[in-house]
């Protein structure tokens, strides 16, 4: 089944968030991001053969049900597969991307990955590293052993075989890579598992309910949403944001509100999205922050493959935190509604903070200094947060992508990546936000 916007309702949704004054009000507006600092990063990765093409993109962070000591946090390299750390950020495992299980397979690029807990398989409750598989246009499903960080080889492959695509409908047209792309785990009950999922290259949203198939995972009924890729201005014209030819503005970065069903959304050159989940429900989305350049006209110059403004003193109506492209997304749990949803803005090298109660209103942004070694977080794609209390961060782990990886001991001939770890208490200092550790995404816990 496929839904689609009313298209009434989306122009009204972006005509009144442009109209709204930006979240956050004077604080957003003229406060620098603070600054908070970072001594733990994964071993570096590169994208090439000597690196087995590995490109780190998206973290998530397993909380083990016990031994805070054994969580582990999980990586997409891409090309490069999976790498599993420890809470001190050394490698575990990793694992190649393989052969996905269908009869027309290929090779997989894995880019986005998230925690699904106590998923019913095989006449038990385990939990599940799920993927988005670029290359097959599918999910992948890694199961974690409860032993987490003391097991030999802590994630294990458990895709069901030929698994429909989700955004083509034959190998031909997945081949034109506009497929799978950002991905979060939505539990609105127990014994019920969605994946949302975003499309490369195109404005659709996916869900859908992961199942057990012959004692593998897989998935099945599979909705579809298109977000806007034109949007109308206060001033009577529309704004279509500047990409390749052809190309919409996509959407990467994803994260569900485990207790509300309410989706955020990066769209990368757009600003941050909210909608209630499930997709056609019959709320209508709504854009509660704005990049900086959003509603100003570019033209795209094919020769350096860039955009530039039309009006060199067009201000168009962006909002004070997100620097395109906005990017990766999660939710720090506080008690009852409480909060924050953070974003990554790539273009600056920040990462804003938001309420996740209410109007969501900004509380400002931060960005991450490296010391003793560690070197400063760049572009930033994919991040993860938790409020749990794993290894020694006792007040909670935010881990984040960084790329690219800069040092002493980097070759700066080869595209670098990797990813670093930084203490919520540092972030809750900084900003002046709140530390909980009693909440959480983990079922286990509700």
């Amino acid at each position: 089944m496929t839904y689609t916007l009313n298209a009434a309702l989306t122009v009204g949704a972006v005509v009144a968030a442009l109209l709204a004054p930006p979240h956050g009000g004077a604080r957003a507006a003229t406060a620098q991001p603070a600054v908070v600092t970072t001594d733990n990063e994964t071993p570096i990765l590169y994208d090439d053969d000597a690196g087995g093409n590995a490109s780190g993109d998206d973290p998530a962070i397993w909380v083990h049900p016990a031994d805070s000591r054994k969580s582990l946090v999980i990586v997409t390299a891409k090309e490069g597969g999976l790498r599993v750390y420890d809470m001190g950020s050394r490698e575990l495992q990793s694992l190649p991307a393989t052969e996905a299980p269908r009869v027309d397979t290929t090779t997989g690029r894995y880019n986005n990955v998230d925690i699904a807990y106590g998923i019913r398989l095989a006449g038990r409750l385990v939990d599940v590293a799920v993927v988005s598989d670029r290359y097959n246009d599918q999910l992948r499903f890694f199961v974690v052993d409860p032993a987490g960080a003391a097991a030999r080889s802590p994630v294990t492959e458990v895709t069901a075989a030929d698994q429909s695509f989700l955004f083509n409908p034959d190998r031909q047209a997945v081949d034109e890579e506009h497929t799978a792309y950002g991905l979060a785990i939505w539990q609105p009950r127990p014994g019920e598992t969605y994946a949302v999922v975003t499309q490369e290259g195109a404005t659709t949203i996916a869900t859908a309910r992961i199942v057990e198939i012959g004692g593998k995972l897989g998935y099945t009924g599979t909705q579809r949403l298109k977000m806007p890729s034109t949007f109308p201005l206060p001033d009577g014209t529309t704004w279509v944001p500047c990409e390749e030819p052809g190309v919409p503005p996509q959407l990467e970065g994803v994260a569900v509100d485990q207790a509300s069903g309410v989706l955020y959304a990066a769209q990368e050159d757009v600003g941050l999205w909210r909608l209630q989940l499930p997709l056609g429900s019959g709320n209508q989305p709504k854009l509660i922050d704005r990049v900086k350049d959003f509603g100003i006209h570019d033209v795209y110059d094919s020769e350096t493959e860039e955009c530039r403004p039309i009006d060199p003193n067009d201000k168009g109506y962006g909002g004070n935190l997100l620097t395109a492209d906005a990017e990766g997304v999660d939710i720090y749990y506080g008690p009852g509604s409480t909060g924050y949803v953070l974003v990554s803005s790539q273009g600056d090298d920040t990462f804003a903070v938001y309420e996740r109660q209410g109007v969501n209103d900004a509380r400002g942004s931060f960005r991450v200094k490296g010391v003793s070694g560690a070197d400063d977080i760049n572009g930033s794609d994919g991040l993860a947060v938790t409020n749990r209390p794993v290894g020694n961060y006792r007040q909670g782990l935010f881990v984040t992508h960084d790329e690219p990886e800069t040092g002493p001991d980097v070759d700066d001939d080869r595209d670098a990546t990797n990813f670093s770890y930084v203490s919520w208490g540092d972030i809750a200092r900084a900003l002046s936000l709140t530390v909980d550790t009693r909440a959480g995404n983990d079922p286990r816990l509700r």
